[in-house]
């Protein structure tokens, strides 16, 4: 992947998929913040991870400031992540 590519990939700001995110339990809170930074809760753990993240088409591309890398896909306005179900918060 080259995350160098921005032919391909939607500025954070314009897509439509920055927002919260989070699972049926409310247990993970994603962030898609619209600088393309994210901030993930857990459970009572605010900020328990932190990066930036990349949208092309419906893919998305995680960098932890850790370096841990994942990877997700928007699918029928719902997230596929890690395993994980993510809906868009309203």
């Amino acid at each position: 992947m080259n995350i160098h590519d921005k032919a391909t990939t939607q500025p954070a700001q314009s897509h439509p998929y920055v927002g919260m995110w989070v699972t049926a339990d409310g247990y993970i809170r994603h962030n898609l913040l619209p600088n393309g930074r994210y901030d993930e809760a857990r459970g009572r753990r605010t900020s328990a991870y932190q990066g930036r993240y990349e949208v092309r088409g419906n893919h998305i591309d995680y960098w932890d400031d850790t370096g841990f890398t994942a990877d997700g896909e928007f699918i029928d306005g719902v997230l596929h992540h890690g395993g994980m179900i993510l809906y868009r918060e309203k």
